[in-house]
């Protein structure tokens, strides 16, 4: 259980750190927002597959 959570938050965290730079040399509202869509699909994606049973 402890693994599942370490790596998704390790995605979770890669993701942003992916992106980051295009949106601080972009500095578009609207890319801002469809990364946040993307981002809040993952972390709604990921708390679902927690309380999934194994």
């Amino acid at each position: 259980m402890w693994l599942k959570v370490l790596f998704g938050l390790v995605g979770i965290a890669l993701m942003l750190v992916f992106v980051s730079p295009v949106v601080v040399k972009i500095k578009s509202v609207a890319l801002v927002a469809v990364i946040l869509i993307g981002v809040a699909m993952m972390a709604y994606d990921f708390i679902e597959f927690l309380r999934e049973r194994d």
